[in-house]
């Protein structure tokens, strides 16, 4: 045997010298250890890894979209396939990078000094700048230490075709809650997840074991059922369904579930207990902006240009002002008062038919809560 370096040996085979078993574990744990150090100096509060095989969950992701679950979400079925092997993504793949980000900024916004404006109350992890651009930045930078060291990779932050939490539940970055989304001790529920696929291959992690117990907490926080039972959700009850991906109108008999909010829902996080472990981002673009701390009346003003100027780098643009604006007058039909009428009846003008038709409908409920005269009794009524 012929020491070469401190880290590398080499193991004679006929004529030639071959790398030994122990340096290529060696070489391929340094080679991990850099990949998680330069995750971390990313700002990154977690970097993981999984193998590169099919999530073990991909046959109850198929019956769950064949059940029709997954509501007006059509990609999801266009990458079935793909989501159920990671080598019809990355042909080639061994290993799957997942890095976690926290985004807890601590309590809510301080809400307005004017009492008779109704507030509305939008998910935490859109209060600040898109996760999309600020994680994908940072994984565009690994995945460029990765290329020197001869890998192929793609990059994904919540867009691409991969069962994610699955990948990341395998690496340990948390367990599967019975919310169906992942909790870390540390973390809490509060974190993005990124995958870098590489073809690399790097030492897996450990799943970490599951600890929900016999906890039901975020079951029964959910304001429309959305959790059916344990690690099953229906996506058509889910406010975060209803306020971001569908595109049409809420269905009526969920509107005054939705209550105050207007962009996604945090309900079941929030329930979580092990969120009382939860920190502070160290991530500054999370930061909630004055754009979700405004009165919902005050919505309603915005055009289509000051809409885009308003929530510019933020992940509320990508439902349009026609979306935000269905939400706004949802909320304010559950939260509303009189004040707000003549922002609902300019907005029951409006020339999107989405948004005419859910300020007409917030306008009869404000009216029912909020009549001109007090309702007739019904023995006085009879005698008239």
């Amino acid at each position: 045997m012929i020491a070469t370096s401190s880290t590398a040996k080499l193991q004679r085979k006929g004529e030639g010298l071959v790398e030994s078993p122990l340096s290529k574990d060696r070489t391929l744990d340094e080679l991990k250890w850099e990949v998680v150090a330069r995750a971390n100096a990313l700002g990154f509060d977690s970097c993981r890894i999984a193998t590169a095989a099919p999530p073990p969950h991909g046959p109850e992701f198929t019956a769950w979209l064949g059940e029709g679950a997954a509501g007006e979400m059509e990609w999801l079925g266009r990458g079935e396939e793909k989501r159920r092997d990671p080598q019809k993504v990355l042909t080639g793949a061994r290993s799957v990078i997942v890095v976690a980000l926290n985004y807890w900024q601590g309590d809510a916004p301080t809400a307005s000094s004017d009492t008779s404006s109704a507030m509305g109350r939008i998910a935490r992890y859109a209060w600040g700048d898109d996760y999309h651009e600020v994680m994908l930045g940072k994984l565009e930078q690994l995945d460029k230490f990765l290329q020197t060291r001869g890998g192929i990779q793609k990059c994904y932050v919540d867009t691409g075709p991969i069962l994610e939490r699955d990948f990341a539940a395998e690496a340990g970055i948390g367990w599967h809650g019975k919310s169906t989304m992942l909790i870390d001790p540390r973390l809490g529920t509060w974190f993005f997840l990124g995958e870098i696929l590489t073809t690399l291959v790097l030492p897996p992690d450990a799943p970490q074991t599951p600890r929900c117990g016999s906890c039901n907490r975020c079951i029964t926080a959910c304001p429309t059922g959305a959790i059916t039972e344990p690690h099953r959700l229906d996506a058509r009850r889910c406010i975060s369904y209803l306020t971001i991906e569908l595109k049409g109108s809420i269905p009526l008999e969920l509107r005054s579930l939705i209550g105050d909010r207007i962009y996604g829902c945090d309900d079941c996080l929030d329930a979580c207990p092990w969120n009382r472990f939860a920190s502070i981002s160290r991530e500054a673009a999370f930061a909630a902006k004055p754009a979700s701390q405004m009165p919902l009346r005050e919505y309603l003003a915005l055009d289509d240009q000051q809409f885009r100027a308003l929530f510019r780098g933020s992940p509320i643009k990508r439902i349009k002002r026609r979306g935000f604006l269905r939400n706004v007058c949802v909320a304010l039909g559950n939260v509303g008062n009189r004040a707000d009428l003549p922002a609902l009846h300019r907005a029951a003008s409006d020339v999107e038919p989405l948004i005419a038709e859910h300020a007409t409908w917030a306008i009869d409920r404000i009216l029912e809560r909020f009549p001109t005269f007090p309702p007739v009794p019904h023995d006085l009524a009879a005698e008239s």
